[in-house]
């Protein structure tokens, strides 16, 4: 691809070096698809991440909403409940936290899954399905998707977060003036091909990334 080296796999973060981690990992330990998960579910784990919410907040604030019957379809539970339970400390890797935006997520949940109730999207297209996510409030092309991969597996969406964006960049993937969200699908389309290039899924490859990218950012690299 123009512009992006191959490099050897020793080279963090070239194309090498994730092609080479590809190869020694499976979805099984590295993916995040559920195919158990109710669409629901997905949204409303979906919504309580993003900026400002680790990965294992994300994962206990969802169990609490899920162990109060929160994601149960048609249970329409009021914001001001939801915001109750995000406001509560929880325990997080042994510190008790809570969600550092209760009423904006609260107040996002609560129209999602109402929104979920009555537009039955469809599960079996997952582009359709994205398209029909997009629409709901609080919902833009990352979280879409992510709830699509999660959900699916499906390789016809790339999740392009933080960590992926800045891999991207360090490889020449990803121009310096791209800026998310508004060139979300240009950069999806460019790392889907990437992925094709390296001959690694994409569902695999931007889970690979993520996770390295976050523990170099935690190690201060």
């Amino acid at each position: 691809m123009p512009g992006v080296l191959w490099g050897r796999p020793e080279w963090i973060p070239c194309p090498a070096f994730w092609a080479a981690l590809a190869s020694e990992v499976t979805e099984a330990s590295h993916g995040f698809v559920n195919l158990s998960a109710t669409l629901h579910e997905e949204v409303g784990f979906c919504l309580l991440g993003g900026y400002g919410v680790t990965a294992e907040m994300n994962l206990a604030l969802f169990e609490v909403l899920r162990n109060a019957g929160v994601f149960e379809q048609d249970a329409r539970v009021p914001a001001a409940r939801i915001e109750v339970m995000l406001r509560t400390p929880t325990n997080v890797a042994g510190k008790m936290r809570r969600h550092r935006f209760p009423a904006q997520k609260a107040f996002r949940l609560e129209g999602a899954l109402s929104r979920l109730d009555s537009a039955r999207p469809p599960l079996g297209d997952p582009l359709a399905l994205r398209s029909v996510l997009l629409d709901i409030p609080g919902i833009g092309p990352k979280t879409a998707s992510w709830i699509v991969r999660n959900l699916t597996g499906s390789d016809e969406v790339a999740i392009l977060d933080i960590h992926v964006v800045r891999a991207g960049k360090v490889m020449g993937l990803f121009g310096d003036d791209v800026r998310l969200p508004r060139d979300y699908f240009t950069m999806e389309k460019r790392f889907l091909d990437f992925c094709k290039a390296i001959q690694v899924k994409a569902s695999l490859l931007d889970a690979i990334i993520w996770g390295e990218m976050r523990k170099m950012s935690h190690s201060g690299i």
